[in-house]
């Protein structure tokens, strides 16, 4: 029995010793192959190479090898990449990351590059724009000096060609309401937008029912040799004025503080970039006032006062007859529409226009329906220089 178990034991131990020089003599073959076809590889793909350069040059390898492989973020190369103006108005931000983008604001006076600026003219709008024949032709031959940007209802889908200067203006928009912090903030999401171009200077708020009065270069000249902003800014006694402050406003605003002026207005960058940034005052006037206080009156002149009385001719640019009475301005239609109708909204005004008398002093006008458009196109010419 102990020599079977000692014959069974030497076989065992045979038989692994074998196993373990078969495996010893297979593993260095298996590595020599595996070599082998690294070396074969390295050949081939060098081979390759010296063939791809010799037909396409080095520097024609080069794109190919960018396109392969991509950096996750691609800092800015040039100046320009920051100046351009956004190729789109269509954008995926909310307002708080609009108006922090918005709010970037250099330092520095001057600009490294050649810069001419351009007028923004911001529609508010419901929807449709009737009058849109009339400002075409108050645009034409003007472009690089100005920009275009509307706010209308979400719901509402613009149908402008592309010839349009009105085509594909449209920023993203929310519903806005009469009288209400809604209607502020339709505004400031405009000025927002219109921020994100370097080149806008001026900033100008007009509405569907809205009619330039003068043609683009006395527009240009007027608003670009201004020393001041437009807007007014009133100290209003009575039951629509300060009768319309709330005393929880304080310390913010006082009494004494509260203003009054036209929705239609036209700033400069600098209040324009004061007005996105405000966390301030908007708190106050969003809890505070509202119906029967209309915050589209209030909030921006009484800011203005406040923080810059200085910069700011305290009146409007935009004629509108409030002879009629009631909530709303007076609204003109096609029979309204006569040579001396404008000449009306034209003539006969005196007004400060950096610190001295001056007899322009309206260069937009407002409400007029759109039965307004044909006599309007008619007189243009002869009457609104355009």
């Amino acid at each position: 029995m102990q020599s079977r178990l000692g014959a069974m034991e030497e076989g065992k131990s045979s038989g692994v010793i074998a196993t373990r020089t078969n495996q010893s003599k297979g593993l260095p073959l298996k590595i020599l192959q595996f070599l082998l076809t690294f070396l074969g590889v390295g050949v081939l793909f060098s081979a390759l190479s010296t063939y791809m350069i010799r037909q396409f040059g080095v520097h024609n390898m080069v794109p190919i090898l960018h396109t392969m492989v991509q950096p996750c973020f691609q800092e800015p190369r040039s100046l320009r990449s920051w100046i351009r103006p956004p190729t789109t108005l269509k954008h995926s931000m909310n307002d708080t990351e609009l108006f922090w983008r918005a709010s970037f604001v250099p330092r520095r006076k001057d600009y490294p590059f050649e810069r001419t600026p351009k007028i923004a003219f911001m529609f508010l709008t419901r929807g449709p724009l009737p009058l849109a024949s009339l400002w075409e032709r108050f645009f034409l031959g003007h472009e690089g000096l100005y920009s275009i940007y509307i706010h209308s209802l979400p719901s509402y889908q613009p149908d402008f060609p592309p010839s349009s200067v009105f085509y594909d203006r449209q920023i993203p928009s929310q519903v806005a309401e009469w009288g209400r912090m809604s209607m502020c903030d339709a505004e400031r999401r405009l000025l927002a937008n219109a921020l994100l171009d370097i080149s806008n200077e001026w900033f100008i708020l007009v509405s569907e029912a809205c009619i330039p009065v003068q043609n683009f270069v006395v527009v240009y000249d007027y608003i670009s040799k201004s020393q001041y902003s437009f807007i007014g800014a009133i100290d209003e006694l009575g039951p629509y004025g300060r009768g319309r402050y709330n005393s929880n406003m304080a310390p913010e605003v006082n009494l004494t503080e509260w203003r009054k002026g036209s929705q239609w207005f036209e700033i400069n960058r600098k209040l324009a970039s004061d007005l996105v940034q405000d966390a301030l005052y908007y708190p106050k006037f969003e809890k505070f006032c509202r119906p029967a206080c209309y915050v589209d009156e209030h909030y921006f002149p009484t800011m203005f006062y406040i923080e810059s009385p200085n910069l700011i001719a305290n009146r409007s640019l935009t004629w509108v007859d409030w002879s009629r009475g009631g909530a709303h301005p007076a609204t003109f239609g096609k029979t309204d529409i006569t040579e001396q109708f404008l000449r009306r909204i034209l003539e006969g005004h005196t007004c400060d226009y950096n610190n001295r008398p001056f007899s322009i002093c309206f260069l937009f006008a407002r409400k007029f329906a759109p039965s307004a458009l044909e006599p309007l196109l008619e007189l243009a010419p002869k009457v609104l220089g355009f």
